[in-house]
């Protein structure tokens, strides 16, 4: 009788103590993270062309016919590199297992596209007046994106939990602002008779796309729900250009988008161009009445190639983490 008293009182410790165990061991299941990051690029491209301007940064020297192209370089580079704030929620499924759901906002440092200086835009042979063009084109992204991804725990030590995740990344909403700044001085002979300044915002909304995210984090416990956490993230997508649209078009810090037809303030991207294109390859003949250079049909959109600009980067995110 004592013998089995002894073994029942055994057994119960033992399933107190498995109980206990299992509670202390037992992790959250649901949990919030606020972070912020930045982000260098990893990768770098030739920008594309911006309003017909090739992505270079060219300097000319010299006037009328002796306006000659003295330097030109090759301006690549990509949006990877920029701040991004967001919020996640997570789930943990077990010890070792969880998924999580992260939105993000993200804006990317500015990056000049293309550039020109001193090159010879136009002479009037009437007047001997010749007007040479400076300018710079700057882009940057701005984007709201979703991330679902799978979360592997590596086990606790000293208030430490190292992780590592895998997901994709889902654009939500976003685009590419070009913002470009052009100077147009003109001379007679030596002396200069005029001074306009042009200012443009261009609006590129991009393609559907989908991309891949890796990270390697660890957490640290500050309290009982509390921790502090550290990511070092690499991400890679690239978008290509749907639609642009000039949303801004100033001359001398006066509006004057409404001066701007509709080809010139809308573009369609597409993979092909033809005949039937609205572009100035494709339609030779048909001239604006205020702009001699616009060989396109001014009362509709113009067409040009679809490109590509990156977004890939790596990156380190810092924050607090809330479990329940």
């Amino acid at each position: 009788m004592k013998k089995n008293l002894f073994l029942l009182g055994l057994l119960v410790c033992s399933m107190a103590t498995v109980a206990q165990t299992e509670k202390a061991d037992k992790p959250e299941s649901w949990y919030f993270k606020l972070g912020g990051s930045y982000f260098n690029q990893t990768a770098s491209t030739e920008f594309p062309e911006v309003g017909g301007q090739a992505p270079n940064r060219d300097i000319y020297s010299g006037t009328l016919t002796n306006n000659k192209l003295v330097s030109r370089e090759s301006i690549t580079g990509s949006f990877g590199q920029g701040f991004r704030s967001g919020i996640t929620a997570g789930y943990r499924f077990s010890t070792r297992l969880g998924v999580e759901m992260s939105a993000n906002y993200y804006i990317s440092n500015s990056k000049t596209m293309a550039q020109t200086t001193d090159r010879l835009y136009g002479y009037d042979p009437a007047t001997t007046a010749a007007t040479y063009i400076s300018f710079t084109a700057e882009g940057q992204i701005k984007a709201f994106d979703l991330a679902p991804s799978i979360v592997m725990f590596l086990g606790d030590a000293h208030g430490f939990e190292p992780y590592t995740k895998v997901g994709v990344i889902v654009p939500i909403h976003g685009t590419l602002d070009i913002k470009t700044d052009r100077e147009l001085l003109t001379y007679v002979g030596a002396n200069q008779v005029a001074k306009n300044n042009i200012y443009s915002k261009d609006v590129v909304k991009p393609n559907p796309t989908i991309g891949f995210m890796a990270a390697l984090g660890t957490s640290y416990k500050l309290g009982k729900h509390i921790s502090a956490f550290a990511e070092l993230e690499y991400r890679n997508f690239t978008v290509h250009g749907k639609t642009k649209e000039t949303t801004e078009y100033t001359v001398n810090g006066q509006d004057a988008l409404a001066t701007r037809n509709t080809s010139q303030r809308y573009t369609v991207y597409h993979d092909k161009l033809d005949i039937n294109s609205n572009n100035a390859l494709f339609n030779p003949n048909t001239a604006t009445t205020n702009d001699t250079t616009d060989t396109t049909r001014p009362n509709d959109k113009m067409d040009e190639l679809s490109s590509y600009v990156g977004i890939s980067g790596l990156g380190l995110t810092v924050g607090v983490k809330y479990s329940l």
